[in-house]
């Protein structure tokens, strides 16, 4: 009986001892609350870490909810880098975060007003990442970040120089496109490129109304305004109702073109993005 109860306390040493030993081993993963900062991550930590969209393509930022499971796995995440100005972000911090875990990258960017009410931080243009000047502070952001937990490891640094280069290269390659461009204003039903419009000297009108489908006298207003301009195209969103976008190009013969500002791809979005308002 004596050697049966030591044989059971050595099995639950070595039980407790082994879960001990794996709460200690270090995550390999790192979530971004977006896709669009996953480049920027993955651009410094390169293989290092599996980093994790917590925003699936397809879903819209203002009305997700994480899972549980989802919860579970941000709780053992190394970092979790957001934008910082999604409100489903803000509640993370209450619900999951460790100190210094989750990584605000808007900060340092010069913040806009925004004429949108949902998903966001009231009063605030969330949609810093559809900007090349943007996107360098937020690498900017993340490297210090990771630069300050993992001092040692000085290939991010190097990666953060390489991932600089393709940001500065993003910048110039914009300027270029709106500099050769015919048309330096545009329409798009929700504001998603205000600190494109205003890095780049571009003028961008809106067609919802603070959130809100548009009145027939703001439809009115931007196909005037379109006929006006010479507007060839206007830019819309899949998941945001499209019936004013239909009304607008019946009435001033302009194209309906969907874009997505949550595409991982930022470098190769934004340079479509401008394309398609300046040409």
């Amino acid at each position: 009986m004596k050697n049966y109860f030591r044989i059971l306390l050595v099995a639950v040493l070595v039980v407790v001892v082994g879960c001990t030993e794996q709460k200690r081993e270090p995550s390999n993963t790192i979530f971004v609350s977006i896709a669009p900062l996953k480049p920027i991550v993955e651009g410094i930590v390169g293989d290092d870490f599996t980093v994790s969209v917590l925003v699936p393509q397809g879903a819209a930022p203002e009305t997700f909810e994480p899972t549980p499971r989802q919860l579970h796995e941000l709780e053992n995440a190394k970092f979790i880098f957001s934008v910082g100005l999604l409100d489903f972000e803000k509640n993370l911090v209450q619900r999951v975060a460790k100190s210094g875990q989750i990584v605000e990258l808007y900060k340092g960017v010069e913040l806009l007003q925004g004429t949108c009410s949902h998903g966001h931080i009231h009063g605030v243009d969330p949609h810093i990442w559809c900007s090349p000047q943007s996107l360098g502070t937020m690498a900017e952001n993340a490297y210090k970040a990771i630069s300050a937990d993992m001092p040692d490891s000085l290939h991010y640094t190097e990666n953060y120089n390489k991932l600089c280069v393709k940001v500065l290269e993003l910048e110039e390659e914009v300027a270029e496109i709106c500099n050769t461009g015919k048309q330096g204003a545009f329409i798009i039903y929700h504001p998603a490129l205000t600190y494109l419009a205003r890095d780049y000297d571009l003028k961008q009108i809106a067609i919802e109304e603070h959130g809100k489908e548009p009145s027939v006298r703001r439809i009115g207003e931007i196909i005037e305004f379109a006929r006006k301009e010479g507007i060839k195209r206007i830019l819309y969103q899949s998941e945001l109702p499209a019936s004013s976008v239909e009304a607008i190009c019946k009435d001033t013969g302009a194209q309906a073109v969907e874009i997505n500002p949550l595409a991982e791809d930022i470098f190769t979005n934004i340079r479509t993005i401008t394309t398609l308002i300046v040409e």
